[in-house]
């Protein structure tokens, strides 16, 4: 189906991806209430891998990679984001800021990869950088600094993730949702220690001792919704149809992310955040579509 447009079906499965993508973040904010953020993290990678591991075989893939997916992508990523959003991060804005994740791939893949960068890419570059700054440059008591730029270093190990990914797959066709849930035996323990190490046993023990259902609910959301059924759903669309005509839908998880923290949180945003949005965005869609004039321009590796 390279060339098909989505069935009606498979467009209603990838909205409803991003919209449980983009709920997420607002999810992770509730969770976040009464429950420290690395224990917070720990706890959904425990769920996201029991019972699912039960059912499903794990890839045949190097340990070495299952570690450094599980390092990356889970405990880096959502240890920086959750810490983020404790702190203080909007959720909605912190939805916007991640996705400069895929300019930071991009950077990686040039600098570990030795791949070369189009024009169109560059460019796409410097306008989410230009994004990135005039977000970072309104920190105040609305975004705290360090909330953004941990959502930054989110963003960073994402990509760094990223880079596993490359990795994995060239072990060949597998069932990448198998891959996840066997991957998510990693974060635990480090996650647990760092939970230890730096917000301490009092307050492991109080949010345990303390565990409601809305905890549990906004761990099962992020866990099972987020993670497995979100993954299942898009490892499904990719394995149908071309990846250019599927990762463009991930342009709207920030739509959804912000219209969450605005109705759920009152979050607002400062007019800055909106021209730092609108140029992170653009820079994203000049990355995935290009520019015309420099359809035929290409940039070696800087």
């Amino acid at each position: 189906m390279s060339g098909a447009a989505l069935r009606p079906r498979d467009l209603a499965l990838a909205l409803l991806v991003i919209v449980v993508w983009g709920v997420n973040f607002s999810v992770i904010k509730v969770g976040l209430v009464g429950v420290p953020p690395l224990l917070l993290a720990a706890l959904r990678f425990m769920l996201a891998a029991f019972p699912a591991l039960l059912f499903l075989r794990p890839p045949k893939v190097p340990l070495r990679l299952y570690l450094a997916f599980g390092l990356t992508m889970s405990v880096g990523q959502f240890a920086f984001l959750f810490t983020a959003i404790h702190l203080g991060m909007p959720s909605g804005l912190a939805s916007l800021v991640l996705q400069s994740q895929s300019f930071f791939t991009l950077v990686l893949t040039a600098l570990w990869l030795k791949e070369k960068w189009h024009a169109q890419q560059l460019a796409g570059l410097v306008l989410a950088a230009g994004g990135l700054a005039l977000i970072g440059s309104a920190h105040g008591a609305s975004m705290p600094l360090a909330g953004f730029l941990l959502t930054v270093a989110a963003a960073v190990m994402w990509a760094c993730g990223n880079i596993v990914s490359r990795a994995v797959g060239r072990h060949g066709p597998m069932n990448q949702l198998a891959f996840v849930v066997w991957a998510s035996l990693v974060p635990p323990l480090p996650l647990l220690a760092l939970s230890w190490l730096i917000e301490g046993p009092a307050a492991i023990s109080a949010a345990l001792q303390n565990f409601s259902l809305h905890s549990f609910a906004a761990v099962a959301y992020i866990a099972w919704a987020s993670t497995l059924f979100g993954y299942a759903g898009w490892n499904f669309l990719l394995s149908r149809y071309p990846v250019n005509r599927i990762a463009p839908f991930t342009l709207l998880v920030p739509l959804v992310g912000l219209t969450m923290g605005w109705l759920v949180f009152g979050e607002t945003l400062k007019p800055v955040y909106f021209a730092g949005g609108a140029l992170l965005m653009a820079g994203l869609l000049v990355n995935l579509f290009g520019i015309p004039s420099f359809a035929r321009l290409k940039w070696k590796r800087i």
